[in-house]
């Protein structure tokens, strides 16, 4: 049975979501967009390299997956309430140890959370501290006006 669960997963996920059986699933966090599809593997958030389109700088033809997360997140319906604020949560790297098991197997048996070695223990999924509610949140999709860094001038 160990090793006919992960393709019974894939045999779901994969048609579904194009999930790419990183062994800790986070689609219920991610609008059920799989970040493992993004060409940097980012969990996270988009890189820098997101087009004004909302297009991939790597792949210019696909979407950014985490400006499709962000929609879903908010849009999809059906996603409970709870997985829709897991959005904003911070995902530790992933494991690539993990790569090709059952998540599901992952999940119970709490072997997703674990740290591997060398990792600090403080890599876990947080909440925005209360120093940071503060602060105005913009989504991915809503910002509109120029974008300014210290390297971007207006």
């Amino acid at each position: 049975m160990p090793k006919l669960l992960p393709l019974i997963e894939h045999s779901i996920k994969g048609p579904i979501w194009d999930c790419r059986m990183c062994g800790q699933c986070v689609l219920h966090s991610t609008g059920m967009t799989c970040p493992m599809t993004c060409p940097k593997t980012l969990r996270n958030g988009p890189c820098g390299g997101v087009r004004e389109d909302g297009h991939c700088e790597v792949k210019p033809e696909m979407r950014c997956v985490w400006v499709k997360a962000e929609d879903r997140s908010r849009t999809m319906p059906l996603l409970p309430k709870v997985w829709r604020e897991h959005i904003t949560e911070l995902r530790p790297p992933v494991n690539n140890q993990l790569q090709g098991d059952a998540s599901w197997t992952n999940l119970v048996t709490g072997r997703d959370k674990r740290t591997p070695a060398g990792w600090p223990d403080d890599h876990k999924s947080s909440s925005p501290s209360p120093e940071d509610e503060d602060a105005i949140e913009l989504s991915m999709v809503e910002f509109e006006g120029p974008f300014v860094t210290p390297f971007h001038s207006q």
